[in-house]
């Protein structure tokens, strides 16, 4: 395996890296994690390998009330143009789509709680996502959207929010939804976004989100872990 060093970069202390992190540690990954509420200083690219951008409550154009993001913005640009792996999640994703030129932009229905997403044909035979069924159960916290970059491809797609991944290159990846979740940080988010949850219909309550993650976070535990093990490269001996 090629020495790694991956970067994670975080928008705030509840949205970490959830099943990265012990994968990370298992497999003796060197990784860094960065708050970019509290840490305002990103790395030099020199010697990551791999970068990844979770998510966050801002969007990406509130950049006068979350100054970190411009920065943020020039150092994705730059990762892209020196040919860094990376994968953006939620947040991240709409990061990447921006640097890329691509519009974000609020999507037209709020998705918090579990949505099914469908691959497209270059989705299925795509080698990050090709573990994963054609059709399959995500989660989802989310109000923005984004088109797909020029020169992009459409991973994933959905009835209601057609743009849910995207593969720029062979090696930038931008995911609407959430694979990296545990069902600790599920629970946390459901209390910290308390607000947010009540204002969604009845079908998409706390108590619906919380029994759809408790019968459907085994299997969706192991897919996350596939596809992590596919972007960090992780072959089993």
């Amino acid at each position: 395996m090629v020495d790694m060093n991956v970067l994670i970069i975080k928008h705030i202390e509840i949205e970490g890296p959830g099943l990265m992190e012990p994968l990370l540690k298992k497999k003796k990954i060197p990784f860094q994690v960065l708050n970019l509420q509290t840490e305002t200083h990103l790395p030099k690219f020199d010697d990551l390998t791999h970068i990844v951008i979770l998510g966050g409550p801002m969007n990406v154009y509130e950049e006068d009330q979350y100054p970190f993001l411009r920065e943020e913005d020039l150092f994705i640009k730059e990762a892209i143009q020196k040919g860094k792996s990376m994968l953006g999640i939620c947040l991240g994703a709409q990061l990447i789509a921006k640097a890329l030129g691509a519009r974000v932009f609020k999507a037209p229905v709020k998705e918090i709680g579990w949505y099914d997403v469908s691959l497209t044909r270059i989705g299925s035979r795509d080698p990050l996502f090709s573990c994963l069924p054609k059709t399959f159960s995500v989660f989802q916290w989310h109000g923005d959207t984004f088109d797909i970059p020029r020169s992009a491809k459409l991973i994933a797609t959905s009835h209601s929010v057609p743009h849910q991944a995207f593969r720029f290159g062979g090696n930038v990846y931008g995911l609407q939804f959430h694979l990296e979740v545990t069902k600790e940080m599920i629970h946390e988010w459901m209390e910290t976004y308390n607000e947010e949850i009540q204002s969604q219909p009845s079908c998409f309550s706390k108590a619906v989100i919380l029994n759809e993650t408790k019968t459907k976070m085994k299997t969706y535990t192991k897919r996350g872990i596939e596809f992590l093990k596919n972007f960090f490269r992780i072959e089993e001996v």
